[in-house]
């Protein structure tokens, strides 16, 4: 299913955020280093220090060939592509940013962190449109719907909340954890949505009636991450228990357990993201060991 095929080492510090580029085999990194690393999967090399950064980055969402920079200053930096530099720094919260999304029918930009506020952004001009506030502390993860229709936010309150897309009103909460939501991903067709928690639970909602479906213990300890595979019928969790899981997005049973302890190769620390490359060939993993591992599909 999935076995590791190289250990990319470089980062001095725990790593937080990952992207792919829009060409195959291409990602980038970042963390506590101050600098977006790039990487090829192509060479299993470190290709260069994209860009410097002012402070911790916690989050990296490239879209229609940018790379947006979430850090923990509460700035948010712009590097273009094409122009190959940064073409805008806007600080947007008072607090860490922690996720940053993007609505492609609205053209908009969505940025969200510890302060509980979410900020819409215009993707043309990067003008703040509308902020709305979502809880009262840290919203950690944001998910749309594929049709979007709707997004949800995964609040520390430990409620979910699901808002309208066209008008950014509440549609429901949903309660059913009992520690803060850390991630949250749906289903590529739309018809459930996935939450995982500090509880180390994961939750599947059926859509649109949000009952729940099934319970997981899926984990030792907080779950950091779901990916769904962008084309073959699999979910992967990361999680602060030191192990990557991959999961059938159908039934929900486990195939594969992916940690030092179980394959004899691992992190040895909290995994904090994962993303599938763009041609679903490659896992990338990485967390508080400083090291980003790369897995493939077999």
């Amino acid at each position: 299913m999935l076995k590791h095929l190289k250990t990319l080492p470089g980062h001095q510090n725990p790593v937080y955020a990952l992207a792919n580029a829009d060409e195959d085999g291409v990602f980038f990194s970042a963390g506590n280093d101050k600098g977006v690393v790039e990487w090829s999967l192509n060479t299993m090399a470190f290709v260069k220090v994209k860009m410097p950064v002012q402070s911790s980055v916690y989050c990296l969402h490239n879209y229609n060939g940018r790379l947006f920079i979430g850090e923990r200053s509460g700035a948010f930096s712009i590097y273009d592509f094409a122009a190959q530099k940064v073409i805008a720094r806007i600080n947007a919260h008072t607090k860490p940013i922690f996720n940053i999304q993007t609505v492609k029918g609205k053209n908009e930009l969505l940025t969200t962190g510890e302060d509980g506020t979410v900020a819409v952004w215009s993707l043309d001009d990067f003008t703040e449109i509308y902020r709305f506030q979502v809880a009262y502390d840290t919203v950690r993860a944001i998910a749309i719907a594929p049709n979007e229709s709707e997004i949800a936010f995964g609040c520390k309150d430990h409620l979910i909340r699901i808002y309208n897309l066209a008008d950014y009103s509440l549609k429901q909460s949903l309660e059913g954890h009992s520690l803060p939501v850390t991630a949250l991903a749906y289903h590529p067709t739309g018809k459930y949505l996935l939450s995982g928690s500090r509880d180390a639970q994961l939750k599947i909602w059926s859509l649109p009636n949000y009952e729940l479906m099934e319970i997981v213990a899926a984990h030792m300890f907080t779950v950091y991450d779901i990916a769904f595979h962008p084309t073959l019928p699999y979910f992967a969790t990361s999680s602060q228990d030191k192990s990557i899981k991959l999961w059938d997005a159908e039934n929900f049973k486990l195939y594969k357990i992916l940690s030092l302890e179980k394959a004899g190769i691992g992190h040895t620390h909290s995994i904090n993201k994962i993303i599938w490359s763009n041609d679903g060939k490659h896992l990338i993993s990485t967390g508080d060991d400083r090291q980003v591992m790369v897995w493939e599909m077999e």
